[in-house]
């Protein structure tokens, strides 16, 4: 089995558990992972996530252009500049959960989530004892600029695990699919306790 179709069938296997929790509603969210060669597999524009099939994978270069004359996602350049950003991401997941998009309504500019325990999901956390912020953007459908804001700011931070846009949903990404997955059960699940301790809180 090449790399490419390992990758890509993961991929086809992370959309088909995220369609069946209602992560990525419709045809939104996208997905990636980064080849050993620096060229990204990425999910196709306007594929629906759970019916996704091999073919629905393309390869992009580390610029997010196309290496086969089809159209990846529009948020290609969101995928890649966190690949440039952090050398050993292997994977980018954006779903687009209830969570997430109703979380990032409710806050300003971060969500700061601490004392968790399963924030040990994350590398280098090793206690419920700690602090991540998640930073939000505002919405952008120039996602160069988006790119750029969000670059500019991961650049600053000593941890980062993810990042909201507003009204949207949400990017995390790891090492591998696998680990990019858990990180983001992980922020979900964050998100959905946030959610019910401000319902809670009225």
């Amino acid at each position: 089995m090449s790399e490419f179709t390992r990758l890509a069938l993961e991929l086809v296997e992370a959309g088909r558990q995220l369609h069946s929790r209602g992560l990525v509603p419709a045809t939104s969210g996208n997905l990636s992972a980064r080849m050993s060669d620096g060229t990204v597999a990425i999910t196709v524009s306007g594929k629906h996530k759970g019916q996704l099939q091999e073919q629905d994978i393309m390869l992009v270069d580390k610029h997010g252009c196309s290496l086969d004359d089809r159209k990846p996602s529009a948020e290609t350049l969101l995928h890649t500049s966190l690949y440039a950003r952090y050398p050993d991401a292997s994977a980018v997941l954006h779903p687009h959960s209830v969570n997430s998009t109703l979380i990032s309504r409710l806050c300003e500019d971060w969500l700061n989530l601490g004392d968790y325990e399963i924030l040990k999901a994350f590398p280098d956390i090793h206690t419920h004892q700690c602090q991540i912020s998640v930073p939000i953007f505002t919405n952008d459908q120039d996602v160069a600029r988006l790119s750029t804001k969000v670059d500019t700011c991961l650049s600053g931070m000593d941890i980062a695990v993810g990042y909201l846009i507003r009204g949207h949903g949400f990017y995390t990404w790891g090492s591998s699919v696998a680990d990019a997955m858990r990180h983001l059960e992980a922020l979900e699940f964050m998100f959905e306790c946030e959610l019910r301790l401000r319902e809670i809180a009225k």
